[in-house]
């Protein structure tokens, strides 16, 4: 009699695509998710052009991005409503794959860029250059840059003991940010009326007045930081099978975790001197990422379209939900401080 004997998987199934020397690996599920996520995006992007005073159709949408339709519906589409969705889907991507850098070098789901202070350096940079300085957009994106770069050698420096764990560099970090909220708020009392309230709307994470040029300067910063971050990728997952595992394999450790900082702290100061500090994305979309596409570390891509759905998903019920526009920030600050609870209690019960 004859048995059948099914076959056995011994692995998750990739697609392996490769070129010369080049591979690169893709697992299915990774690919799927990422994919049903985009759609999602594109389906909440025509929606969010659509809503507003002046309503629109599909069809009107589709037309006025394929150059078919001119006058006040291409006018409405390309220049008012597009770039403030772009802006939403290229930030939240940026803070998603910055959230996700972190977590993983820390291997903690806690780490954050603005639990850690990386996000309220830049702010203070910001700010500086804002309400001091009254400078450009381009000298804005550098004083939000070095205020993060300083903010994570500052918190590198007092949180080094023997090396860094990641829980005492998440302590520190948090006494760091709140030094720096401190500073924040200081330099707003100090400012014009004028400054100060434009500086504390800013503050709370606003994509109000996005124009495209600040959408192709910070898009190019954050297409060649999502690049770097990706030919990371590899040393980043390996890294976190722990630093004398890594260095077996040939992962020249420390450069790739000066890289990894870097590139990390970069997608956070080029958003942050944009749009302002937008909260809890870059915690959320790694997390929800990894339980999407089921894999046992964190990874870049489903971390990245899930930032971005989640910010551009937030922007629209900032716009529409209440009987003013809101700031983002205020709505991603409700949803991921849900969010945070519920990850600190499954910890906390996970511990017991």
């Amino acid at each position: 009699m004859n048995t059948y004997i099914p076959p056995v998987d011994f692995g998750r199934r990739v697609l392996v695509l490769r070129h010369r020397r080049i591979a690169i690996l893709l697992r299915w599920r990774s690919v799927v998710v990422c994919a049903v996520l985009a759609v999602a995006i594109a389906g909440t992007a025509v929606l969010a052009l659509m809503t507003g005073s002046y309503a629109l159709s599909p069809g009107q949408v589709l037309s006025a991005l394929t150059g078919r339709e001119t006058g006040i519906v291409h006018d409405i589409v390309v220049e008012w409503r597009l770039p403030r969705v772009t802006a939403a889907v290229v930030f939240g991507a940026a803070l998603g794959v910055s959230g996700a850098v972190f977590q993983s070098l820390l291997r903690n789901p806690l780490a954050d860029p603005g639990i850690i202070g990386f996000t309220q350096g830049s702010y203070t940079g910001a700010l500086i250059v804002i309400l001091v300085v009254n400078g450009t957009y381009v000298q804005l994106v550098g004083g939000a840059l070095l205020g993060g770069m300083a903010t994570a050698v500052a918190v590198y420096v007092l949180a080094y003991r023997r090396g860094v764990q990641g829980f005492r560099l998440i302590i520190v970090g948090i006494g760091v940010s709140a030094m720096l909220g401190s500073l924040n708020t200081w330099l707003i009392l100090k400012a014009d009326l004028d400054q100060a309230m434009s500086a504390a709307a800013w503050g709370a994470g606003s994509l109000n007045g996005v124009s495209w040029d600040q959408v192709v300067i910070g898009g190019a910063c954050i297409a060649g930081l999502l690049l770097l971050a990706g030919m990371l990728g590899r040393p980043m997952r390996q890294m976190e099978l722990g630093d004398d595992a890594a260095a077996s394999q040939g992962v020249r450790v420390s450069p790739a975790r000066l890289g990894l900082i870097l590139v990390g702290v970069a997608l956070t100061a080029t958003v942050t001197a944009a749009s302002g500090p937008i909260a809890f994305i870059s915690l959320v979309a790694p997390q929800i990422g990894r339980r999407l596409a089921r894999t046992a570390g964190i990874t870049l891509a489903p971390a990245a379209f899930v930032g971005a759905l989640l910010c551009l998903a937030s922007d629209y019920l900032a716009q529409h939900v209440a009987p003013t526009p809101l700031p983002v920030g205020i709505i991603t600050v409700v949803l991921g401080g849900g969010y945070l609870g519920y990850l600190l209690f499954t910890e906390a019960r996970r511990r017991l």
